[in-house]
């Protein structure tokens, strides 16, 4: 049974592991990790951004994280 990438990055984000682009490009072969995260969004799952810096210490990149609820 094949899964999407929407699939994939949420069972990822949900298992308590936080995603960058480079890392969904290499996990999952995903070149669109912030189209995916808005459809995430969208569907009602509370995606946190982080910006870090790059390791070129030029700029900053995206990781996303769900947050968790506390029951």
């Amino acid at each position: 049974m094949s899964t999407n990438h929407q699939d994939q990055i949420l069972v990822h984000l949900k298992n308590g592991k936080t995603l960058s682009q480079a890392e969904a490009i290499h996990h999952f072969d995903c070149y669109r990790l912030s189209a995916v995260i808005k459809r995430l969004r969208i569907a009602g799952h509370d995606i946190v951004t982080h910006h870090e810096p790059n390791l070129n210490g030029k700029g900053t990149h995206a990781r996303y994280e769900l947050k968790v609820v506390q029951s």
